[in-house]
């Protein structure tokens, strides 16, 4: 019998073909655990590196001013982005885009090779950037980068009023000071949402977006600043504030009629599109959150009390003598007064006796009264974030004897600028106190529009409002704010200088004032009332024969430009040539 041979090359053939048939057993196991068994967990795993649930964010409101000029708007610009989980060479992928983006390299490779779906690449990039990244993502083929578009907060008018614009967060576009934070609801609007499935480049594959809700744009913010009015009045500041070397200021322009901040300005102050060198101190609003002893400026609601309550006629004489004994205080007189002054007189000359005197007949609880209804003790609007209510002790707590007595001349209470232009502007409105607001109207996406109505009520009658208007124009004619005069304009107001009180120490500085002008204007047909205080003016004019620290030096004559120039903005007609 032949036995058949047995070759090498058969044994070779057949270890082969195991081999094929273990591959293709091991082949088909696989698809059998992918297509069966783990089907359902990696088409989950697909579906969910394709699909994302992202935000629609809202396009938020326009600020604008009373004429309708931007001075807040959203502008559209290009973000790179990347999907960690789709970067396949980080280094070589950060190598490439750090350099044209201008991102830190090292930085980047570590946010690349993070295990999150996102993360920005470069943010608010420059045209010829997009252009450069797009080519060399292209270039190279990466994968997982994507650009997308955001919003970008810009102030066209720089820093024009921009402590009263104030500022969003860079990175989600949330107010955070201002009209920008107090707004943010209305402004912001109403975010959507929506799943979108996106290739390995982050392209949307259109076919398979989902919308969920749509966003709801933000509504627009209409202010009663005057963009014109707002220029002159800062312009004034800085001028004033260049020649006396105060440290700062502000000033507020008010309309008497209906409560309308036409410019509120509070210096030094700051540029909310160039952050590069922004200083968190200038972003306070000084008008609105710094609170100061008003000095001689609160005389008038000590008059004016006395006037309503008939203790008083303008008439009435009270002996004046250079110093006056209260308790263990001693006031005395700036500069030499009459032995007799009546109440017109001690208001022109801002005598502290003659107002002490006045005072002591009205008594503590009417004149806690009138300065309470005066607005004093409280914010006095509600359109600004972080606004001071000032200081106003109840009048039982005034325990001292002499609480009454400086109280009187503007002592012992505190108060922002905001809160005194009020004050003001009720003497200006017959005796109406107006709520001051900044925001006019708010026009949703709809187009349906909310208009600001203010709070009013009466604090004096038209009869004591109008004789203090008298009064306050003798102080512009032969008083203390002789340089507050306007050639074109009659107006009257108030000087007021107070001792800066020191917070560090707990005590008033010998050196620094605070000192102030409120005026009217026109004073026998009122449109407007402005304010302005500086802080630590300091300094002579004149050879030295004027003082700067004094408010009726320094503050005075910065009343003067702004109000000339807004009457003038408004329309108004000039009444006389400067009779003084």
């Amino acid at each position: 019998m032949t036995r058949t041979k047995f070759h090498f090359v058969d044994l070779r053939l057949i270890t082969v073909g195991l081999v094929f048939v273990l591959a293709w057993v091991g082949i088909g196991y696989r698809l059998f655990q992918v297509q069966g068994v783990d089907a359902a967990v990696l088409t989950q795993r697909g579906f969910d590196q394709r699909v994302r649930h992202e935000t629609i964010p809202a396009k938020r409101g326009t600020i604008y001013d009373r004429d309708g000029i931007e001075l807040a708007v959203t502008v559209h610009v290009k973000a790179l982005v990347a999907d960690p989980s789709l970067v396949e060479a980080p280094v070589e992928a950060a190598a490439i885009l750090a350099p044209i983006v201008g991102v830190d390299y090292v930085e980047l490779i570590q946010r690349l090779e993070g295990d999150g779906r996102f993360t920005y690449v470069a943010r608010r990039l420059e045209s010829d950037m997009v252009d450069a990244a797009t080519e060399a993502i292209e270039a190279a083929d990466l994968v997982g980068f994507s650009f997308r578009e955001e919003p970008v907060r810009i102030y066209p008018s720089g820093a024009l009023a921009a402590p009263v614009i104030g500022l969003t967060r860079l990175d989600d576009g949330a107010g955070i000071e201002g009209i920008e934070a107090v707004m943010d609801t209305e402004l912001g609007g109403r975010p959507g949402k929506r799943v979108v499935e996106r290739d390995q480049a982050g392209r949307a594959i259109p076919q398979a977006e989902f919308l969920l809700e749509p966003s709801v744009s933000g509504s627009d913010v209409v202010l009663t600043l005057d963009r014109e009015i707002q220029y002159t009045a800062e312009s004034s500041l800085q001028s004033g504030i260049d020649r006396s070397g105060a440290l700062g200021g502000s000033v507020i322009v008010l309309d008497v009629a209906n409560g309308e901040i036409l410019a509120m300005v509070s210096l030094p102050g700051f540029d909310g599109s160039d952050r590069s060198a922004l200083d968190p101190s200038t972003l306070r609003n000084r008008a609105i959150t710094d609170v100061y002893e008003p000095g001689s400026t609160l005389k008038v609601v000590t008059v004016a009390a006395a006037l309503e309550e008939g203790v008083v006629r303008p008439d009435t004489p009270f002996e004046t003598p250079q110093e006056l004994n209260v308790g263990e205080e001693t006031y005395t007189d700036h500069g030499y007064n009459p032995p007799v002054m009546t109440v017109a007189d001690i208001v022109a000359k801002s005598s502290n006796v003659g107002t002490i005197k006045i005072q002591r007949q009205l008594g503590n609880e009417a004149h806690y009264r009138y300065l309470d209804a005066f607005g004093l003790g409280r914010p006095a609007s509600i359109d600004f974030a972080g606004e001071s209510s000032g200081r106003l002790d109840h009048v039982t707590e005034w325990y001292a004897e002499t609480a009454g007595t400086s109280a009187a001349i503007g002592y012992g209470i505190g108060a922002t600028p905001l809160q005194m232009a009020a004050v003001y502007a009720t003497m200006a409105n017959d005796g109406e106190w107006v709520e001051p607001h900044v925001v006019m109207e708010i026009i949703a996406s709809d187009g349906e529009r909310t208009i600001t109505e203010p709070r009013r009520h009466q604090v004096i009658s038209a009869e004591t409002a109008r004789t203090m208007r008298t009064m306050l124009r003798r102080v512009v004619q032969d008083g203390t704010g002789f340089r507050a005069n306007i050639d074109e304009f009659p107006v009257g107001g108030k000087t007021g200088t107070s001792n800066k009180f020191i917070v560090e120490t707990g005590k008033y500085s010998e050196t620094e004032t605070i000192a102030w002008f409120i005026g009217i204007a026109p004073i026998d047909d009122p449109e407007i009332v402005v304010a302005v205080v500086l802080d630590a003016p300091s300094g002579t004019i004149d050879g030295g024969r004027y003082d700067m620290s004094f408010g009726g030096t320094s503050a005075a004559p910065i009343f003067a430009e702004i109000a000339e120039s807004a009457l003038h903005q408004l329309g108004v007609s000039p009444t006389h040539d400067g009779d003084g």
